[in-house]
């Protein structure tokens, strides 16, 4: 259920009033920002590259709710990053499937339709479950950092999501991944083991591959068409 227009407006005045000043505040600080104004209506969206963002979060809010989209497709070590994350950490790990089964869409669509026509693919098995999965929530944090690629180098530290009509907060926007790094090494973060394994970002297992020398981190996905993001963030 979309968020009442009265209550939209209060989100976007709120975001107006403060968006300056956590542009230059810490992750911390501006996931407390989100636990005082929300309370439990926020969560956290990861997709098990590390558990940075769920660690910051818990860290804030102890038993915060991760979102994990279990596409069907992922690889065995980024199921194992999903349980150990919520065996671990104190967070409440929300699972959220498709609609359809791997054999259910096939069936309709055809074998292999990440193939033959990704951005369909990733609209059913990604970004419909996120929609679904954020109704409840008046907001929700994602690790997009502008170091990831040149197209996410204006990412804000918080912004108004108009598709889902809530508040998005990135709160390692400004991260470096030597940040990221120092972070993974100071609080023994759990990382996929997959990036000790050539590849540079995670997504599902048919569209993602080792990275070449010299190629971006986000070169390994969807290699060989000119899709770049899978439409959560767009």
């Amino acid at each position: 259920m979309s968020v009442a227009v009265s209550e939209q407006r209060d989100l976007q005045h709120l975001l107006a009033r403060d968006a300056a000043d956590l542009e230059t505040a810490t992750a911390t600080e501006i996931l407390q920002w989100a636990s005082r104004h929300f309370g439990s209506d926020w969560c956290v969206a990861s997709s098990m590259a590390d558990a940075v963002l769920p660690h910051l979060a818990s860290a804030v809010q102890p038993g915060v709710d991760v979102v994990f989209l279990d596409t069907g497709y992922h690889f065995a070590e980024t199921m194992g990053m999903a349980d150990a994350v919520g065996a671990i950490l104190p967070v409440t790990l929300k699972r959220v499937l498709p609609l359809r089964t791997v054999a259910e869409q096939d069936a309709e669509h055809g074998a292999k339709l990440h193939d033959r026509n990704p951005n369909l693919c990733c609209a059913l098995r990604k970004v419909e479950p996120l929609q679904r999965a954020l109704a409840p929530y008046r907001a929700w944090a994602s690790g997009l950092r502008r170091a990831d690629s040149a197209a996410r180098s204006d990412v804000k530290v918080v912004e108004w999501d108009a598709k889902r009509e809530m508040v998005k907060l990135n709160p390692i926007a400004a991260w470096s991944d030597d940040d990221v790094d120092a972070y993974i090494a100071a609080n023994g973060i759990l990382v996929n083991p997959l990036l000790s394994d050539g590849y540079g970002s995670i997504g599902c297992a048919p569209c993602t591959r080792r990275l070449l020398p010299g190629e971006d981190v986000r070169a390994g996905r969807w290699a060989g068409s000119d899709k770049t993001e899978c439409g959560l963030h767009t």
